[in-house]
């Protein structure tokens, strides 16, 4: 039977959990661990060869959004596209936590086109040769977009987001959408819901209507292909938690880099473009100055600091 009250005791166990500053899934408790700055790298390297420097389990969250074989640049190119992508995906699975979260943006409208390499192919490649589990396809639905003669206009790109075991961590509250103030008072009527719940939102579902970034708009550096803060946001939140490492290794536009920085989060990020580095200073310069005396304090290492980085302690979760 599905729960019916407010009083009950799980939720009085996860709301005690919460208080303690910690997050809960079906099979894990993650406390939080105090912590003064976060630590970001940024490097100009091959994903592999990133990869590599990266300790065993120690990474919570890896976004990625990687080149899909049609031929718009040099760098979108391949002549055995799955054999490239299964390179990085093996050395991803390697060195997330066992709590971590792999999301992968791509889309399935470029399977019959240049170089057969789209997330579709990715996923089936997962689904034969790797351990990890397909937790949810995200559609991100938006209204702007390029038109179309020949076929119907695109207006949705694909998420595919993977987790390493079924104790993935996913922090649900962060990431739940408000009910305006006519649904959210008739919910509050409804004694079977729990009223905790109901004044913390909904749940965004798997849809998520997030615009696409047009020309014009100020969160724009430069890069031809940039992902809205928005959409990278909710990811970061749901899928990894204060203090945790999360590792682009695709960087582009360096947009991880930011919303890290913004939510509290220590990142790696790397491309092989030098451009990353002009775009993270963009970045940086359009955080609000009077964030951070509601952010914690972070800092860039240079390269050779790179052994210093968060994501070599010793870690007892996972």
């Amino acid at each position: 039977m599905a729960n019916r009250s407010h009083r009950n005791t799980r939720h009085i166990g996860m709301n005690a959990l919460r208080k303690r500053h910690g997050f809960h899934t079906s099979e894990l408790e993650i406390e939080v661990k105090d912590y003064q700055e976060t630590v970001h790298a940024v490097m100009n390297l091959d994903c592999l060869e990133l990869l590599k420097k990266i300790p065993s389990n120690s990474v919570q969250l890896i976004v990625c959004d990687p080149p899909y074989n049609i031929n718009l640049a040099e760098w979108d190119n391949f002549d055995h596209y799955i054999k490239w992508a299964s390179n990085w995906l093996i050395e991803s699975e390697r060195v997330l936590l066992n709590t971590g979260n792999l999301v992968i943006f791509g889309g399935f409208q470029y399977q019959s086109e240049a170089g057969s390499g789209d997330l579709l192919e990715i996923m089936m490649y997962m689904r034969h040769h790797s351990k990890m589990c397909l937790v949810n396809v995200i559609i991100w639905y938006y209204k702007n977009g390029m038109s179309a003669h020949r076929f119907f206009a695109n207006r949705h790109e694909e998420i595919a987001w993977f987790a390493k075991t079924k104790k993935y961590i996913f922090d649900l509250d962060a990431v739940r959408i408000p009910f305006d103030q006519k649904t959210k008072n008739l919910y509050l009527k409804d004694k079977r819901l729990n009223p905790e719940t109901v004044n913390k939102g909904k749940n965004p579902t798997n849809v998520w209507e997030m615009g696409r970034l047009n020309g014009n708009s100020l969160e724009r550096v430069g890069h031809p292909t940039q992902k809205p803060t928005e959409v990278i946001r909710r990811i970061v939140r749901g899928m990894s938690y204060p203090g945790s490492v999360v590792v682009d290794f695709f960087a582009g536009s360096g947009v991880t880099t930011r919303v890290c920085i913004e939510e509290g989060r220590h990142s790696i990020s790397s491309d092989l473009s030098t451009d990353l580095n002009c775009y993270l200073d963009l970045h940086i310069a359009k955080i609000k100055p009077d964030i951070f005396s509601d952010f914690l304090p972070f800092k860039f290492l240079n390269p050779n600091e790179f052994e210093s980085h968060p994501v070599f302690r010793k870690l007892t979760q996972g």
